[in-house]
C-alpha cells in the first residue's frame, strides 16, 4: 500500500480510459467531512521546480482554494480504475485508482460555446510542447499570426499557453483539437475562461503528465449532485 503522500508525489504508471464535455453551468456541490490541510506538503508539491527546461517558479497556493489542490479522494467517478474523469460541473479532473481512489486535480475549463464533450483517448503527450492555435482561432484573433500552423507555432517556455506538459486528445483516431495542458495562470482554476482546453497548475500536469501512458482513456462529464470530498 502507498502512504497518501507516496501518491501525491508517485509518478506511477497507470492507463487511462475516457473523456467528456466541458460544461460551465454550476452545480450545488455536497461536501463530505473536510480534509486537514498539510501545508508543508502543499509547499512542497507547488513549490519551485528548478529541474525542469523551463526552471517553473512556486505557485502561491496559499491563493487557491484547498479543493483544488491536489489530493487523493475517494472516487465519484463510477469509472474502472486508470481512467481519467474531467468533471465539468465542479472543475476537477480524476485519475482513477483501484480500491475506490482517485487522484483528484483542480482544473479551469472552456467558455461557454468552446466547450467539448465526449469519450476519447490520450493519442500521445508531449513536454513542453509547441503551440499552434487553430486556423479558426486565428481568424477570430488575427494577432495570433506569428504563432499559425502555416508560421510553426510559439516556441514553448514559460509564457507558452500550453505549459510545461500537454496531453492530446483523440476521439476515433481524429484529433479533437482539445488538450490537457499547463498553464502559468493559476488563479484561473475553478473558472472557465480557456478556449475549450482543460488547463492545470503546471506542477500538477508534470504530476499528471508522469502517471498516465499514450492510449489512457478520458472522460468529459458533469458530476453534479456527487458527494464530493473537500480539503478544509
Amino acid at each position: 500500500m502507498f502512504s497518501r503522500r507516496a501518491f501525491m508525489f508517485g509518478a506511477g504508471s497507470v492507463a487511462v480510459t475516457t473523456l467528456a464535455g466541458c460544461t460551465t453551468t454550476p452545480a450545488p456541490r455536497v461536501a463530505a467531512a473536510p480534509l486537514p490541510v498539510d501545508t508543508s506538503l502543499y509547499a512542497s508539491m507547488y513549490g519551485p521546480q528548478p529541474n525542469e527546461l523551463f526552471p517553473l517558479p512556486a505557485v502561491p497556493y496559499e491563493k487557491i482554494e484547498p479543493r483544488f489542490y491536489r489530493q487523493m479522494v475517494a472516487n465519484p467517478t463510477g469509472e474502472r480504475p486508470g481512467t481519467l474523469v474531467v468533471d465539468t460541473a465542479n472543475h476537477f479532473l480524476y485519475l482513477t485508482y483501484e480500491n475506490g481512489q482517485a487522484m483528484r486535480y483542480g482544473v479551469g475549463l472552456g467558455r461557454a460555446g468552446f466547450e467539448w464533450a465526449g469519450r476519447g483517448v490520450i493519442q500521445y503527450k508531449r513536454q513542453w510542447p509547441r503551440w499552434t492555435p487553430p486556423d479558426e482561432m486565428v481568424a477570430r484573433q488575427p494577432d495570433l499570426q506569428p504563432y499559425s500552423i502555416a508560421n510553426g507555432g510559439m516556441e514553448p517556455g514559460l509564457t507558452n499557453p500550453l505549459g510545461a506538459r500537454a496531453l492530446y486528445i483523440f476521439q476515433n483516431g481524429v484529433d479533437t483539437l482539445y488538450r490537457i495542458h499547463g498553464s502559468p495562470e493559476w488563479w484561473t482554476i475553478g473558472k472557465s475562461v480557456s478556449s475549450g482546453c482543460v488547463r492545470m497548475i503546471n506542477q500538477d500536469v508534470v504530476d499528471l503528465y508522469n502517471r498516465v501512458p499514450n492510449g489512457t482513456p478520458i472522460v468529459v462529464t458533469s458530476l453534479a449532485g456527487a458527494e464530493l470530498e473537500y480539503a478544509a
